[in-house]
């Protein structure tokens, strides 16, 4: 079977990952890149795929089956909404919007359209996350006391980029909040979130260290620590503790980071690809971006307002 077509909307950062990403699959391919941005479209000179400065040129000319958006946060929305108008499956980068209200608003559309959607918490896809849902989920850690999970980045983000993320916990957390809630079957009741007065450029609105604890549907308690600074470079883990036993699971730690992360979004793409071919979701759907949207978007009033 032929490589499903991918259009992506837009190749900055997160979006040149998924290039590198999926780069070489039988199962999925970029044959089209919109991208406004004249400077970052010359980034892409050379690459084995039609450009086009606005996303309705690629829909209206290129020969695609699907999408891959990853446009910045604040622009998720309108985005979906022509994809829903062009009956295009989509891909969506985390986190679905800025507020938990997009989400939603997203999550109707998809069901009205009833098109394959699929969101970009990638996690789901690390072989070591998997291992770890599967053992909570046969009940050899016991009942769970606490969900204990960690990101903290090698350094800030750029000034444009934090400018339309909708802060730490939104931009970062939600993957926090969609990991919790996909490892223990949870959902989340009351948030308590804090920052860090300690920064080593301090950007409005948006600590470069915020911290959650929360209570889930099961009586499970969660903890979010989250950071923009970090001297070994991007890590994630995640500790859970039981009944019957403990585990750590340092996913995305040095020397291997790079690994796992290029490699779970190569299978989250292949995951998608099979999905829009009649498949059943593997993945995150918009009603679990909205779920973890909802949940950060309380971390960060509960922040703003302490």
């Amino acid at each position: 079977m032929a490589a499903l077509r991918l259009g992506l909307a837009g190749a900055g950062r997160m979006g040149r990952n998924h290039l590198r990403a999926i780069a070489g699959s039988a199962v999925v391919k970029v044959t089209a890149i919109a991208e406004p941005v004249a400077s970052t479209r010359s980034l892409l000179q050379g690459a084995d795929s039609a450009l086009y400065g606005s996303l309705d040129d690629m829909l209206d000319t290129a020969p695609i089956d699907a999408v891959l958006v990853c446009v910045p946060s604040d622009l998720h929305l309108t985005t979906i909404k022509r994809l829903v108008d062009a009956h295009m499956p989509t891909l969506c980068e985390k986190p679905v919007g800025v507020a938990g209200s997009e989400a939603r608003e997203a999550a109707a559309l998809i069901d009205a359209a009833g098109l394959p959607f699929q969101v970009g918490f990638w996690r789901r896809f690390v072989p070591s996350l998997m291992r770890l849902r599967e053992r909570i989920a046969r009940g050899e850690l016991g009942d769970i006391y606490a969900v204990a999970n960690f990101q903290w980045d090698g350094a800030p983000p750029g000034a444009n980029f934090r400018a339309h993320s909708g802060g730490i916990f939104v931009d970062m957390g939600v993957h926090e909040f969609d990991q919790t809630r996909w490892l223990v079957q949870q959902e989340f009741g009351a948030i308590t979130s804090v920052a860090s007065g300690i920064a080593g450029e301090r950007w409005p609105g948006d600590p470069e260290s915020a911290h959650a604890i929360a209570e889930l549907s099961g009586g499970t308690t969660a903890i979010v620590s989250l950071g923009r600074r970090f001297p070994l470079g991007d890590v994630c883990k995640v500790e859970v503790f039981g009944t019957k036993d403990a585990e750590e699971c340092k996913f995305l730690w040095p020397p291997g980071a790079d690994d796992t992360f290029f490699g779970a979004l190569r299978q989250q793409a292949e995951s998608f690809a099979r999905h829009v071919r009649g498949e059943p979701l593997q993945g995150a759907d918009a009603h679990d971006a909205a779920a973890a949207l909802g949940a950060a978007e309380r971390a960060a009033a509960q922040m703003a307002g302490s």
